[in-house]
């Protein structure tokens, strides 16, 4: 539930746009990482990584602010750390080509995403 004072104070709203970004940034890793995959040859995937951890970390510190002086709901910043966190162990996962650990990994952060996205908009 999302208090008044975090509707009011622009916190939510913030919070929906880093969370329609971040989910947006990890679509296209699903997308680049199938392309890979298929043998397409694409650096979008390297570089997409960088995106999805500084968009993580911006949903995590605007969850944090939805929640503390937002008196909203605590577990969409819990939520948001451990995605912030399994998109480092994923991310590391890859480059090092553990492939069987990274995908999973990848599919966890992109239904994690999407529960706070759905989340966010269902008002």
């Amino acid at each position: 539930m999302v208090s008044q004072v975090a509707s009011r104070s622009g916190y939510l709203t913030a919070f929906r746009v880093v969370a329609t970004l971040n989910t947006l940034s990890v679509l296209v890793q699903a997308v680049t990482a199938g392309q890979l995959m298929s043998g397409v040859s694409t650096g979008l995937h390297g570089t997409g990584a960088s995106a999805v951890h500084v968009l993580g970390l911006a949903q995590l510190v605007v969850a944090v602010l939805l929640w503390r002086p937002g008196r909203g709901a605590g577990w969409p910043a819990l939520v948001s750390l451990a995605a912030l966190l399994l998109g480092f162990v994923q991310s590391a996962m890859g480059g090092t080509g553990v492939l069987s650990v990274h995908v999973p990994l990848g599919m966890s952060l992109f239904g994690l995403s999407v529960w706070l996205l759905v989340w966010a908009w269902r008002r």
